[in-house]
């Protein structure tokens, strides 16, 4: 039996030489919950991940994990989860079909039921018709496929999922979420998920936790976070920005103003009574936008910049700000 907290870390760290890739972070994930790691590149998300797989040994702290010690028990954790990580692993030489079946091996699952489970798992990945081709024969998004059919296949206690859904299309990213979250509410099963499309952290995700620079700075369910904000976040234009800034700050209800490139950002709690008010008391406003936050707008907060802000994936304000660049 899975603990009540099929995971328990407390103050874990780990350094290399003068780096804290992860440092001193301390965190419980209950048993069936899905849980986000969430932060920038090089926050240390994946290497919290590989200590608690037993992959990497701790500078200190300690990790329990399906209530075995991750570093003195690395073997009985290893039996006890599933791990797609970002980059594969599967046997270039096997066929689909066969990196599946040695992976069931590996695992010590029964031959009754066995074939059933591999080609169950083959249809929700979409590569029965492909699971007699190697797999130096996929293409990346294929190969992801399979690395998440591989990690599932033997029905863990606790899935770990280090960017899974990355290179794949928005269909078979939508019917693989769909199962996982079935595995979590049904046969409740621990996730334990990294992503950079920060949708699937609001959609998915019962808690997120937020880490940069190795430490975690926010924790909590996705839409607790974004209430935090304080309401929706309006894009004024005007041929005056400066002045309009400026009379926003003395709105005791005005939150966050600020100024890129010409447009005026606000955020405004309870919208529907202090727009109207705010656009009494303003004059020149050409136009507004107006959209709720979300868990993007949340990261960039507590971050300084957008989870992807090299693919102008940001927030709704980095989408406006680096279209309106090109103009």
């Amino acid at each position: 039996m899975v603990p009540v907290s099929a995971i328990s870390i407390k103050k874990l760290s780990k350094h290399f030489g003068k780096l804290r890739a992860v440092d001193g972070i301390s965190l419980e994930v209950k048993e069936g919950e899905v849980f986000a790691l969430l932060g920038p590149n090089g926050a240390g998300k994946t290497t919290t991940i590989s200590m608690l797989c037993g992959l990497l040994r701790p500078t200190s702290g300690k990790a329990s994990v399906a209530g075995y010690d991750a570093e003195t028990e690395p073997l009985k954790v290893r039996k006890s989860i599933g791990v797609v990580f970002q980059q594969p692993s599967s046997d270039d030489l096997l066929s689909g079909r066969e990196n599946l079946e040695m992976h069931a091996l590996l695992y010590g699952m029964p031959g009754e039921g066995r074939k059933e489970r591999i080609d169950s798992m083959l249809r929700l990945v979409g590569l029965t018709d492909r699971q007699k081709s190697r797999v130096k024969e996929y293409s990346g998004g294929m190969r992801k496929r399979l690395e998440i059919a591989r990690g599932i296949l033997h029905k863990p206690l606790i899935l770990f999922l280090d960017e899974p859904t990355v290179g794949l299309d928005p269909q078979t990213r939508s019917h693989i979420w769909e199962y996982i979250r079935k595995m979590s509410q049904v046969e409740k099963t621990t996730i334990v998920f990294t992503t950079h499309y920060l949708e699937e952290a609001e959609k998915y995700a019962d808690r997120v936790a937020i880490i940069d620079h190795g430490r975690m700075i926010a924790l909590g369910k996705p839409s607790d976070l974004v209430r935090k904000l304080g309401g929706d976040i309006m894009l004024l234009k005007s041929k005056e920005p400066a002045l309009i800034a400026s009379e926003l700050r003395k709105m005791p209800f005005a939150r966050s103003v600020k100024i890129k490139e010409g447009i005026v950002s606000v955020t405004v709690p309870d919208s529907q009574k202090n727009l109207p008010k705010m656009l009494r008391l303003l004059d020149g406003v050409d136009s507004i936008e107006m959209h709720p936050a979300t868990l993007n707008d949340v990261f960039i907060k507590y971050t300084g910049r957008a989870i992807r802000e090299d693919s102008a994936e940001g927030s709704y304000w980095e989408r406006i700000m680096n279209s309106k660049g090109d103009r």
